[in-house]
């Protein structure tokens, strides 16, 4: 995993949008979309490109090594969102 997002995300889509991969879900067209309170990075399919940070204007996107201490459970909820 390269990237996480974390409880900061209010869902606006510009990191989808910055992605050049298929990578951040759930997008705005999918049903699951409406029903999560926050976007999530697949690590698999994420190729580590950090597009995504710039692009998001919540502060919500970290690179793995710089998610914050009191933001570490959203390492395992991005990965838990894609098993």
């Amino acid at each position: 995993m390269a990237f996480v997002i974390t409880d900061n995300c209010i869902k606006d889509a510009l990191c989808v949008d910055a992605c050049p991969v298929d990578c951040i879900h759930p997008r705005m067209d999918e049903a699951s979309f409406e029903g999560v309170t926050q976007m999530y990075v697949d690590p698999a399919e994420c190729i580590d490109c950090g597009a995504c940070i710039p692009a998001c204007t919540s502060d919500a996107l970290f690179a793995l090594d710089d998610v914050p201490a009191d933001k570490q459970q959203f390492i395992a909820a991005n990965a838990a969102y894609f098993a």
